[in-house]
């Protein structure tokens, strides 16, 4: 700044122009650029290449063994006359698919009903409620999520054996309810422990007592975290192999396991083997894609958090 007498004139402050597209860093370009067409046509291209082998399975389940056995599913872009629906009417025949499905929703059910339920309590009680050893008991949750399932296999299967459970519905359930809770009690207690406290000292105010807080305000804000770790469960159980495999009864096994049988028994059964393994996937991804808004919801929910 000049001063002549008693005017002051005010030197021109310097203007910073924006980089040149020189001057930008490579990153920057990159992330510039992400949202153009040529992305999103690449990103297209991944999705289509990560779903190959599920069309492959979808249009190999509506092919003839014989076909099967001769050609790629391919074959079906250049012979579509070959698709037919008579693999299903085989598989709503099979006895031993039919009742998998059965036993498998079962299982599912409620193992996620039960994950979902008792720890949104186990949740809501470590991140509002005082008792002595919260702290303590709350690392014991965290250190289980460490225990891998293969390390209680022996010891699990020898207890539900003294007790009467072993190779029944009831102690599969019982196995994945219990090494589903520390991953919910985890996730659910740190969501729930963001909820604004005066949020809750309000509800208390009113005469809310704890089962009423945790139902008419917790839950309804904890939705998006409670459907996403419902699928998380869900998915988890649908398509456990190893632990139907030794607790599932042999009589009525989930459906991984009648697959694996089917396989093992009937090697060259692929026009039964095919629609039973679509059928097996695309219920999960039914459940999948009819709770993705929620399941969204909670993974930004708990980003932004």
């Amino acid at each position: 700044m000049k001063t002549t007498g008693n005017n002051t004139e005010a030197e021109p402050v310097a203007r910073v122009e924006p980089a040149t597209g020189a001057e930008q860093s490579l990153a920057t370009r990159i992330a510039a650029r992400a949202g153009g067409g040529a992305m999103r046509v690449f990103l297209i291209l991944v999705a289509l290449f990560w779903l190959m082998p599920t069309i492959g399975l979808l249009l190999s389940s509506l092919r003839g063994a014989q076909d099967i056995a001769a050609t790629g599913w391919w074959k079906v872009f250049t012979a579509p006359s070959e698709l037919t629906f008579d693999n299903y009417q085989r598989l709503l025949d099979n006895s031993t698919i039919t009742g998998s499905l059965f036993s498998t929703v079962m299982i599912t059910v409620p193992s996620t009903f039960l994950v979902v339920v008792i720890g949104s309590l186990a949740g809501y009680a470590f991140a509002w409620m005082e008792f002595p050893g919260r702290d303590w008991w709350f690392l014991v949750v965290v250190g289980l999520l460490v225990v891998p399932v293969q390390v209680a296999l022996i010891p699990v299967s020898e207890l539900f054996g003294t007790i009467g459970i072993f190779e029944t519905t009831f102690g599969v359930i019982m196995f994945h309810t219990a090494f589903g809770l520390p991953f919910a009690i985890f996730l659910l207690r740190n969501f729930f422990a963001e909820i604004p406290r005066e949020l809750l000292e309000a509800a208390r105010l009113d005469g809310a007592g704890e089962i009423r807080l945790f139902t008419r305000v917790v839950m309804p804000l904890g939705g998006p975290a409670i459907a996403s770790l419902g699928i998380f469960q869900f998915l988890w159980v649908w398509n456990d192999m190893l632990v139907a495999l030794i607790f599932a009864d042999s009589e009525s096994p989930p459906i991984t396991v009648a697959l694996q049988q089917q396989v093992r028994q009937f090697g060259n059964n692929i026009d039964v083997l095919a629609p039973g393994a679509f059928v097996s996937m695309v219920i999960p991804l039914a459940v999948f894609f009819a709770f993705q808004r929620q399941f969204v919801s909670g993974v930004m929910a708990g980003a932004v958090k």
